[in-house]
Order: C-alpha cells, then structure tokens, then sequence
C-alpha cells in the first residue's frame, strides 16, 4: 500500500532525472557547435603576410582548392577509391579508425606513398564528449601508434567521431600534438546508397577552401566518386589536403579548422 502511494512521487522523480539527462546532452551538443573553429583561408592568408605560396605545392591563395576527406577503416572499397583518386590527381586526407588498421597495412602503406594524408579518428569511433579524459587519450594514442608503425610518419590531425568536442577532447589533442578537423560539406552517406544523392549533396556545398567529408565504407560512396571527382575538375577545383590547404599555415595541435 505504502508502495502504490509512492509511486507517484517516483515516476515524478524518474522523470525529473530523464529531463536532467536530456538537458546536459542537448548542452554539450550546443556547447561543441559553439567552439571557436578556424577557417584554413584565415590562417592561411594570415601566416602569408603578403609572402608568395608554399615552394613546390599547390598556392590555395591562387588555385581554386577543396580538401577530400574519408572517414573511416582502411578496408574494402578504400583501394577502387584509391584507384579513383590517382586517376584524377586528388591528394586526399583520410582519417582512419584503428582498430582495423592491423587488417590492411597495405593499404595504409599505400595511401602514404600516394601522397594523401592520414589522419586520427581514434581506436573505437566514441563520442569523445561523452567518456572520460583517460578514454579519449587512450582512443588517439592507439590509433596513433598504429599509423606510425605502419607508415613511419606520426599524424598530426584527428577528427573527432561526429564531429563532437570540447574543451576537454581540445585539451588532450594539444598534449598530443594533434589538430581537430571539422567539415564545411557532409554528403550525409551514412544515411543513403544514392549515389546521385550523394554527389548532389557534395556538389551544392562545394566551394573553394571547401572540406568535404565522405565515408568510403557505405555502398553509394565510392560509386559517386567519378562524379563527383569529373564535376569538380570541371568547375576548376584543385584537389588538395588538408594540410596544404593551410599552408603556409601549420595546423595548431588542439585547435578546431573548418
């Protein structure tokens, strides 16, 4: 009896507690999108002074330039897209999940021997913002040292899964030397096999310095990629990394480029 007259205090208490936890989930996201984020053109007009372009790269001051992206793992179809790339002389940044890296050294090897970037986008794929400061060392520094062994080259940008950080997630990419890579442009082909759809989307959002985030693993990816890659050179982009797209700007570990 006691029981039934408290149960309404507790559904009411339950429901405080849901509406509490809401509440701090819908900050952080708030928070995260509130970031100061950097342009690449910004710094990269900034740290010129007037001087001419990187010797021997691609001037982004000069050259219409966009930045390709591929989250993900290294495995199928990431050689077809690779395949695709060096086709249309597309230096790509690619930000690998670790924990299949081991599987297809190969294919890490040879994205480095084709000139793209590797980048960090940590062991497991978690929200960074949502697990403790241990846990988003841990998912970058394994990721890290996976890279390295393969490559021989340490990788100084990272991507947080979602696009989700904070002051927290900043603070420990600075202490490993590492800068946060946003997007301008999301094809959103996590949520589609439209091919079509897929390169309408890039196509609309595409502008120079732009950076494009695209997912090789996802079956209508890859397969838009001609067109994609076909529309872009028409229009006069030249594709380059991210890091060149700073330059002469050097990526500052912990900060957020967009």
């Amino acid at each position: 009896m006691n029981f039934l007259k408290r149960r309404p205090h507790l559904l009411i208490l339950l429901a405080l507690v849901v509406v509490a936890a809401v509440t701090v989930t819908v900050v952080a996201v708030i928070q995260a999108y509130k970031m100061d984020t950097l342009s690449p053109r910004e710094e990269r007009d900034r740290a010129a002074s007037g001087a001419g372009g990187p010797p021997g790269q691609v001037d982004c001051a000069k050259a219409k330039c966009i930045a390709l992206t591929f989250d993900g793992n290294p495995g199928e179809p990431t050689v077809r897209l690779m395949d695709l790339l060096k086709e249309y002389k597309a230096p790509s940044t690619f930000f690998l999940e670790g924990r299949r890296i081991h599987k297809f050294p190969e294919v890490v090897r040879r994205m480095a021997t084709d000139g793209h970037e590797i980048g960090n986008h940590t062991w497991t794929h978690p929200v960074l913002t949502e697990v403790s400061d241990a846990r988003i060392r841990v998912e970058l520094e394994r990721t890290e040292r996976a890279i390295t062994g393969i490559t021989g080259r340490k990788p100084t940008l990272m991507r947080p899964p979602g696009g989700s950080t904070d002051d927290r997630v900043s603070k420990v990419a600075k202490e490993l030397g590492m800068a946060q890579v946003l997007w301008t442009v999301t094809a959103k082909d996590y949520q589609t096999d439209d091919s079509a759809l897929i390169t309408k989307r890039v196509l609309d959002g595409a502008g120079r310095d732009g950076i494009i985030l695209l997912h090789p693993l996802h079956k209508g990816t890859v397969p838009a990629m001609p067109s994609i890659l076909k529309a872009l050179s028409k229009q006069g982009y030249t594709f380059v990394t991210v890091t060149q797209l700073l330059a002469p700007a050097k990526a500052e570990p912990g900060k957020i480029y967009r």
